[in-house]
């Protein structure tokens, strides 16, 4: 009996690794887009990936057929929301992280980015987008049209005056 147990769980952290050797990249990177860190120096979304991807391992033999990637996914998506959440009062669209963002998608709100990121980058269904953050679809539609039109067309910077631009005599 002991033989057999430690034989499938040698199985299941083999299967576990395997996926993770396949999947942790793209994961990452979904990760580190969601914190808006730049990809060199990404503290957070390590983390968020790695309590992710231990939700999974926990569960990985009641997955029956599931997708693991899916379940991790949805793992980052919720975890980070409720991340955003608790550091925002609630997931606000215009909210910041303490830490200024620096990444590709750091001038977008926490709920922007979860939508684009779900929705453009993991090519997300605008229906399980929906469903996995309890909003209604013709929201989430707004919400990442919205958020490309920031990334298009980001605000300008106002130019600097002529007092601002002279250099001060020394």
């Amino acid at each position: 009996m002991r033989d057999r147990q430690a034989s499938q769980g040698a199985r299941r952290a083999r299967e576990f690794e395997a996926f993770v050797a396949g999947a942790a990249g793209r994961l990452l990177h979904a990760a580190t887009l969601l914190t808006a860190e730049p990809p060199t120096g990404n503290p957070r979304a390590r983390r968020l990936l790695t309590l992710a991807l231990a939700h999974t391992y926990a569960s990985w033999d009641r997955l029956r057929g599931e997708d693991p990637y899916d379940r991790t996914r949805q793992q980052l998506a919720v975890r980070f929301a409720r991340g955003a959440w608790h550091r925002y009062g609630r997931l606000h669209p215009y909210g910041r992280s303490r830490a200024a963002p620096a990444g590709v998608l750091a001038g977008l709100g926490p709920q922007e980015r979860l939508i684009v990121v779900l929705r453009l980058y993991e090519g997300v269904a605008e229906e399980q987008t929906a469903a996995l953050l309890g909003l209604p679809v013709e929201r989430v539609r707004s919400i990442c049209a919205r958020a490309m039109a920031t990334l298009l067309h980001p605000p300008r910077r106002p130019a600097p005056t002529a007092v601002e631009a002279e250099v001060a005599p020394s």
